[in-house]
C-alpha cells in the first residue's frame, strides 16, 4: 500500500485535538463543491443557450454557400453546377438573387434586401419554426408572395391580412438615365403581397424573401444569380463536401460552411463561454486555496506525528506527500461531488424545466436551456486538481521545515 496515501487517509478521517481544523477542511471541500458545480450548471446554459441561437441562425443559414469572388453575379448553368445539382448528397439547391432596393407600404418606406429564392429553398422544413405571422409561403395559384423579416414588417407597419395594400418593391433600371425628366422613370417598380413575417435575428430580420422570378423582373436579371445556397444530406459530413467543391470550383468562388458563414456569432459565443468560465474560475481558485489554512493548522496538530516519522526514519519527501495526499483528498472529495450533483441538477433541468426564464420567448421553450458536453467536466475537473495540487503542494512545504530542530525539541 501506498503509506503516504494510507496516512493521509487515516487523517481525513481522524479526530483532529482541534475542531476548527475539521470546520475549515469541511468549508473547503464545501466551497470547491459548490464553484465546481456552479461552473458546470453555467457552462452547461451556455452551451444551451449557444445551440438555441445557432439552430435558429441555422434555420436559415444554409450549410454551404458558393458565391462570386469579384462582381455580384454569375451564370449558373457552367457544366460544373450542372453536374453539383445533380449530386445525391444534396437535399437543396436553391439558386439565389438578391439586392438591395426600396419597400414602400402605405406612406412608409424603408431600404432592405430582396432575396429572390427558387422553389428548393422551400424544402426546408425548419423554416416554419422562425415563421411569427402568416405562413411561409412564395406563390400559389392567385401569384407570388414575399415573406418580411420582422423589423421590415415592424418599421413599415406591413398587415399581411389587408387584401387590398401590397408592398410596392423600387429598383433602379440597369444603365438608367439619372437626368431624366421624371425620376419615377429610372426604377422598375413592382408589387407584390405579403404572406407572412419571420424572425431570427437582427442581421436576417432586414430581408424580404420573394420568388427569385420576381427578383429576376425587378432586377432586369434573367440569367445570373447572386449565390447557391446548399442543404446536404442527412449523414453528409459538410467540410469533406465543401472542400470537394474547393477543389474543383476553382478561385474565382467563394465556398463558406455555417461557421464561416456566420463566424462573429461564432467567434462571440466562444469568448463569452470562455469569459464565463475564467471569472467562475477564480472564484473556485479562492475556493481551493483556503485548503491551506486547513493544512497549516492540520501540520501544527501533527507536529509529533511528523517528529516520531521522521525518527523512524520518514524522508521529508514522505511527509510532504501527506500533506499533500490529504489537501488533494479534501479538494477532489468537493469537486468530484460537485460535478455529480451539477449533472443532476441539468438532468432534472432537461427533464422538468426547474428554473424558468422571467419572460416567455416565442423561439425557445420557457425554462433555460440545458446541453451538455463532456469537454466541460474534463476542463472543471483538471482546473480543480492544477490548482489543489498547487495549493496543497505550498501547504505540504510547511510540514518539513525545520524539521531537524523539531527532532530534537520532541
Amino acid at each position: 500500500m501506498n503509506t503516504p496515501f494510507y496516512i493521509a487517509r487515516r487523517y481525513l478521517f481522524a479526530k483532529k485535538s482541534t475542531n476548527a481544523i475539521n470546520i475549515i477542511s469541511a468549508i473547503s471541500a464545501v466551497g470547491v463543491f459548490v464553484g465546481s458545480a456552479a461552473l458546470i450548471i453555467i457552462l452547461s446554459v451556455f452551451n444551451g443557450f449557444g445551440e438555441v441561437v445557432l439552430k435558429m441562425f441555422n434555420t436559415i443559414t444554409p450549410e454551404i454557400v458558393i458565391s462570386p469572388k469579384q462582381g455580384k453575379t454569375f451564370a449558373p448553368n457552367s457544366s460544373y453546377f450542372i453536374s453539383l445539382k445533380k449530386s445525391r448528397d444534396i437535399y437543396s439547391y436553391s439558386e439565389v438573387l438578391s439586392e438591395n432596393a426600396l419597400l414602400r407600404y402605405n406612406d412608409k418606406q424603408s431600404v432592405g434586401l430582396i432575396k429572390g429564392v427558387s422553389d428548393q429553398y422551400l424544402k426546408n422544413k425548419r423554416l416554419d419554426s422562425i415563421t411569427v405571422e402568416g405562413k411561409f409561403m412564395l406563390n400559389n395559384s392567385t401569384g407570388n408572395f414575399a415573406i418580411l423579416g420582422s423589423a421590415i414588417q415592424t418599421y413599415l407597419m406591413v398587415n399581411i391580412t389587408d387584401p387590398f395594400n401590397q408592398l410596392q418593391v423600387f429598383s433602379p433600371k440597369k444603365g438608367s438615365n439619372t437626368s431624366s425628366i421624371n425620376p419615377a422613370d429610372d426604377f422598375t417598380t413592382l408589387s407584390i403581397p405579403v404572406s407572412g413575417v419571420f424572425e431570427v435575428q437582427q442581421d436576417f430580420d432586414n430581408i424580404a424573401i420573394v420568388p427569385i422570378k420576381f427578383a429576376r423582373e425587378l432586377l432586369s436579371e434573367p440569367e445570373n444569380i447572386s449565390s447557391i445556397e446548399i442543404n446536404l444530406k442527412p449523414g453528409v459530413n459538410a467540410a469533406d463536401f465543401k472542400d470537394n467543391i474547393e477543389e474543383r470550383i476553382g478561385d474565382q468562388f467563394d465556398v463558406k460552411d455555417r461557421i464561416q458563414q456566420n463566424k462573429v456569432l461564432y467567434n462571440i459565443l466562444g469568448s463569452e463561454k470562455w469569459a464565463v468560465y475564467i471569472i467562475l474560475s477564480f472564484i473556485l481558485i479562492i475556493a481551493i486555496f483556503n485548503i491551506i489554512g486547513s493544512l497549516t493548522m492540520l501540520v501544527i496538530d501533527k507536529l509529533k506525528d511528523i517528529a516520531i516519522l521522521s525518527s523512524l526514519g520518514a524522508g521529508k519527501k514522505l511527509i510532504k506527500r501527506i500533506f499533500l495526499f490529504e489537501g488533494m483528498m479534501i479538494t477532489m472529495t468537493g469537486c468530484i461531488f460537485g460535478l455529480l450533483a451539477a449533472f443532476v441538477f441539468c438532468l432534472f433541468q432537461l427533464k422538468f424545466g426547474l428554473v424558468k426564464m422571467s419572460q416567455e420567448n416565442l423561439m425557445i421553450s420557457n425554462a433555460y436551456p440545458i446541453s451538455f458536453k463532456w469537454t466541460d467536466f474534463v476542463l472543471v475537473f483538471f482546473t480543480v486538481s492544477i490548482f489543489s495540487f498547487v495549493a496543497s503542494a505550498l501547504s505540504a512545504n510547511l510540514s518539513v521545515k525545520e524539521i531537524n530542530h523539531l527532532n530534537q525539541e520532541l
